[in-house]
């Protein structure tokens, strides 16, 4: 169906769909002959437009001849004859019976590509003339079947997916042509189709195609698509042509909202010149009297000036108050920013724009002129003492003679002494709260103040908490009398410590005691390791899915218990003991276990650890235990005696339990930037973790995580190495031998191999827009993304994530179809961000 049709089946006025039908309306029949009986079937079909083949033909005429030629209907596509009652050999052919006042003839240009599997256009020259006479290809002979040209729709581009549409239309009454560009419409020269411009945008191809020569009344085009022909009439009517009433009304109201919007626009204008004219005249009368000579003068903001001399914008009543000081004149600083103007233009422009403060010439703040130059000199004064205190500070202090000053405070000391002299320049300022012509909120004044306060003055970073000097000797150093009495010159409310003052006695005594809280968490770590051996190493632990066979209890604690002790036990001087064993954590609000069985053999595992009960024994005796949690191995009952059953103490909660679970999918499928990973299969196969030999050891763990280095001769008890090969010896719970899959302690996080990338996505977000985020971190087409995640297939674009199940720290897997061999192709992906639009602007309408 074509779009005129498929319009037209939409139109519900009958008036419209009548005349639509008598102006487009054709007629063709297919034919079908039996070689065999010759029997000729007749299907009759009406068209409003020809779809033409374009492939392998240069002039419009042989498209229409192969539209209309025989076809040989043989083997596997042989006609069923109801004549003969079997398949038979057979000729089909179409023949047009009659055709419209207007023809359409659409040039298929947009083909699909077996190859590629996707559309493409064909670039390739078509020659037409203006006139067409039909009546060769038309079943009955004797009528009027002489047209000529009317319309020419191009599409300028080179993909399928994107370009622009233009139209060349006639009018029928003057001859004149028409080019249609969107809301821009040009009236082409001499009465003549002028296709040039249309025909200049270059293939990206080196090898372009010459454009053949086209005599007087043909043209060729490599973008026109499709082609309108009118019927060509013997002699020009002069009657009037009868509008429809319904046509007319519709013009005339259209007509008549132009009118009243052309109006509007007329006086809009002419307001829009006259003030434009008022306010030149006001410049060019200024203009010449702004420059201030001998006679009294005032200052203007520039910028006040600059929007005054913009006609486009209104001007605003002048507004001087971001150039006032605290003492509300004008701001030496600010003189950069003002234009000194004459007294007789400052005059008109107040009275006509308003505004102020009127700054004249004694508006210049004295005592902020007077104060700069005294910061001035005060900097230069520093530059010469900064010299000075660096020559003493070589010197050596003999005897009780020095002071103690911060090295710290050394370091930064000229810095200090600048922003001390900048703050004294600028307290005026801030203390009016005036500042770029806003009135600063009383609260961030507050915050601004107390965040200077808290910023160490000089000499304050030898203070120790009790406000005495501190004890350690490498933070200060001992300068000369000459050099603090300088120093004291610019900072004299820094604190003062001579050389023979003793230190803070209390730090002393926090010293003492730190030293020897030190020595105690060292032995207590030390003991601890020395107790729980295997626990800390994280060696030989027992599994739930490969129960030990020498025992029937294990108990839990959580993990994060766990490696709390660790951090302790390898650093104890950095890091607080662990005093007891919060199992409540594992525990629902009514005492039951939140974990069952199963869980902890899979994704629960990483929140608990396994404990013998040998090691439970040496927890009991080191830590206080709030809550007691095991699990039982028991033989079955009587009814199979030799099913083996799992018991844990406390019982699990079956409320609590599922509670849980509800909440994690709720949190799994609400997630907002959140981390997938993408994984590109090759070869149908995914890379493996012995092509990533940088897997093999653990990178996400921090030092403090890393296990401390053993002293030579020391060696794991349960492990020999021999030959560079691990193998494992029996252990010390009665010959258990847990064949762990993992020797080296991993982290939990995620580690990304070969062929892999990290997305950010949201749950909300739809497969389509995911699809495109992996076109850009793959260079993959969507259309060329065949995606799962666990076996499932992701094919609805429409859906979101959290509905396809892609939770956070999922693994999806990417298979890329082959590369298609002209990439120009990858234009594909404007028809996945947006639709394919035909021509707009005329109401023409596209392919």
């Amino acid at each position: 169906m074509s779009l005129l049709e498929d319009t037209l089946s939409k139109q519900k006025n009958p008036d419209v769909r009548n005349i639509v039908q008598q102006q487009f309306c054709g007629e063709y029949a297919y034919v079908t002959v039996c070689n065999q009986c010759g029997r000729e079937s007749k299907l009759l079909s009406k068209f409003y437009e020809l779809e033409l083949n374009i492939q392998g033909h240069k002039q419009l005429t042989d498209c229409i001849s192969e539209f209309l030629k025989e076809e040989k209907l043989e083997g596997d596509n042989r006609y069923f004859c109801e004549n003969c009652q079997s398949k038979q050999n057979a000729t089909r052919k179409i023949r047009l019976l009659s055709l419209p006042c207007t023809l359409n003839l659409q040039l298929m240009r947009f083909v699909f590509d077996r190859q590629t599997g996707h559309k493409k256009k064909l670039n390739t020259y078509i020659g037409f003339s203006e006139i067409l006479d039909m009546e060769p290809y038309v079943e009955h002979k004797g009528g009027s079947y002489v047209y000529e040209l009317s319309a020419v729709l191009i599409h300028r581009g080179v993909s399928a997916y994107s370009g622009h549409y233009i139209a060349h239309v006639k009018d029928p009454q003057s001859g004149e042509w028409y080019k249609f560009n969107d809301e821009d419409i040009e009236k082409m020269e001499g009465k003549k189709l002028q296709l040039g411009i249309e025909e200049d945008l270059a293939e990206p191809s080196k090898s372009q195609t010459r454009k053949p020569k086209c005599g007087k009344g043909t043209h060729c085009s490599r973008n026109a698509y499709m082609l309108v022909y009118r019927l060509q009439a013997q002699e020009k009517p002069n009657t009037t042509i009868q509008v429809p009433a319904f046509l007319q009304e519709l013009v005339d109201r259209d007509n008549s909202k132009f009118e009243e919007w052309c109006i509007e626009m007329a006086e809009m204008r002419k307001q829009s010149v006259d003030k434009g004219k008022a306010k030149h005249e006001e410049v060019k009368e200024l203009y010449q009297r702004l420059p201030a000579g001998a006679e009294p003068y005032e200052f203007v903001s520039l910028e006040w000036l600059q929007k005054w001399l913009d006609e486009s914008t209104p001007t605003k009543p002048i507004d001087n108050h971001a150039c006032l000081c605290s003492h509300d004149k004008l701001h030496p600083d600010k003189i950069s920013i003002m234009k000194r103007i004459s007294e007789y233009a400052a005059d008109i422009f107040y009275s006509r724009y308003g505004g102020g403060p009127r700054l004249t010439v004694k508006a210049l703040c004295k005592e902020c002129v007077v104060e700069r130059c005294r910061v001035l000199r005060l900097k230069n004064q520093l530059n010469e003492d900064y010299k000075t205190v660096n020559n003493l500070l070589k010197a050596t202090v003999k005897g009780n003679d020095g002071f103690w000053v911060g090295k710290s405070s050394l370091r930064s000391w000229r810095q200090l002494a600048l922003e001390q002299l900048d703050e004294q320049d600028g307290d005026a300022d801030q203390s009016s709260g005036k500042m770029n012509g806003n009135t600063l909120n009383k609260d961030e004044s507050k915050e601004e103040r107390k965040e200077e306060e808290e910023e160490l003055n000089f000499n304050e970073d030898i203070l120790c908490p009790h406000g005495e000097l501190c004890i350690s000797e490498n933070e200060r150093r001992l300068v000369s009398k000459e050099a603090w009495s300088k120093l004291q010159q610019y900072f004299p409310k820094a604190p003062e410590f001579p050389s023979y003052k003793e230190c803070c006695s209390q730090c002393k005594i926090l010293e003492r005691e730190g030293e020897e809280n030190e020595a105690l968490h060292k032995m207590i770590a030390n003991e601890q390791k020395t107790s729980l051996p295997n626990l800390f190493q994280d060696k030989n632990r027992p599994c739930l899915s490969n129960w030990p066979e020498d025992t029937d209890v294990l108990y839990i604690v959580s993990q994060f218990f766990v490696e709390e002790w660790r951090k302790f036990v390898r650093k104890p001087t950095r890091c607080s003991p662990v005093s007891s064993v919060g199992n409540s954590a594992l525990l629902c609000p009514h005492g039951g276990l939140m974990f069952t069985f199963a869980s902890m053999t899979k994704e629960d595992s990483k929140l608990i650890a396994l404990i013998w009960p040998s090691e439970w024994q040496m927890i009991q005796k080191l830590f206080v235990v709030d809550h007691v949690i095991k699990i039982m191995r028991t033989e079955g009952g009587d009814a199979n005696p030799s099913e083996t059953q799992y018991i844990s103490e406390p019982k699990l909660c079956p409320e609590c339990r599922e509670g849980l679970l509800c909440q994690q999918q709720r949190d799994l499928r609400e997630y907002t930037q959140a981390t997938i990973y993408v994984h590109k299969v090759v070869d149908n196969k995914k890379v493996m973790k012995d092509s990533a030999p940088e897997l093999n050891v653990s990178s996400s763990e921090t030092e403090e995580d890393k296990e401390e280095a053993k002293p030579d001769g020391e060696k794991d008890p349960d492990f020999n190495q021999s030959n560079g090969g691990t193998k494992r010896q029996k252990i010390s719970h009665q010959n258990y031998i847990a064949y762990q899959k993992q020797v080296i302690r991993r982290s939990m996080r995620h580690r990304k191999v070969r062929g892999e990338k990290a997305l950010l996505v949201s749950a909300n977000q739809t497969l389509k827009e995911l699809k495109i985020q992996i076109m850009h971190a793959f260079s993959v087409a969507p259309f060329d993304q065949n995606l799962s995640i666990d076996g499932k297939i992701l094919s609805d674009d429409c859906a979101t994530l959290g509905t396809l199940g892609v939770i956070p720290e999922s693994v999806i897997l990417l298979k890329a179809d082959e590369p298609i061999a002209d990439y120009a192709a990858m234009d594909d992906v404007m028809q996945v961000c947006m639709p394919e639009e035909g021509f707009k602007g005329t109401g023409l309408l596209g392919h």
